[in-house]
């Protein structure tokens, strides 16, 4: 990597164990299941020779699981960025899959009405923003050399949306971003060159887990 050459890499977590199914958001006490911390290993082994300098997560345990390995791997510290949260969302704590939970309570679509904010949640906006922030602050840490930001899914899309000057609403089905997969911004100098996707632990994803409601 050239002098004037920086990576971010931007890391969504590993599977969570959720027995309820619920969208858990930000809700504490929600920690990897078994087979995310053996994601979080195979992300930190496929980033092993990586030039990682700097690793940062969101504040949420899930997320510094993920960090833990990759950053021991490096012989760092993990930094935590509330920036790289995850999104706010009214159903919180609910379950939101489709034919079941609080999406069939008459009270809920009071939420519902408009797609495009979303008015369900953090305005898109808003997570483009903080996230932009985030990712450059860390290009800044890591100059010459590879960051690594751990967080989560919808932050993560709307990241890639935005510096793709792409719309900010989309389908969430949509998404490319699997758990555990990196989404990389490659800098030159200060420009964007290149935006790249990987997913270190693909063979481990259980069906269906790339997109969706409580997919965080």
């Amino acid at each position: 990597m050239s002098d004037d050459s920086t990576v971010v890499h931007v890391l969504r977590h590993g599977e969570v164990h959720n027995p309820e199914g619920v969208l858990y958001g930000r809700l504490p006490g929600f920690r990897l299941s078994d087979r995310g911390e053996q994601m979080a290993e195979r992300v930190a082994q496929a980033m092993r020779d990586r030039d990682v300098t700097y690793v940062v997560s969101s504040p949420l345990e899930r997320a510094q699981q993920t960090a833990a390995p990759i950053a021991a791997a490096h012989g760092l510290d993990i930094a935590t960025d509330e920036r790289v949260i995850e999104a706010g969302n009214v159903f919180e704590g609910q379950r939101v899959g489709v034919g079941d939970g609080v999406l069939r309570t008459p009270s809920a679509w009071r939420h519902l009405w408009n797609p495009f904010t979303p008015s369900w949640g953090e305005p898109y906006r808003e997570i483009a923003d903080r996230m932009s922030e985030a990712v450059l602050a860390a290009r800044d840490e890591a100059r010459g050399h590879e960051a690594l930001i751990v967080s989560h899914q919808l932050p993560i899309w709307i990241a890639r949306l935005h510096a793709g000057n792409e719309r900010l609403w989309h389908d969430p089905r949509r998404r490319e971003c699997s758990l555990a997969s990196v989404t990389s911004f490659h800098f030159d100098g200060n420009r964007l060159a290149e935006i790249t996707y990987d997913e270190p632990a693909r063979d481990l994803l259980p069906k269906g887990s790339g997109a969706g409601p409580r997919g965080a």
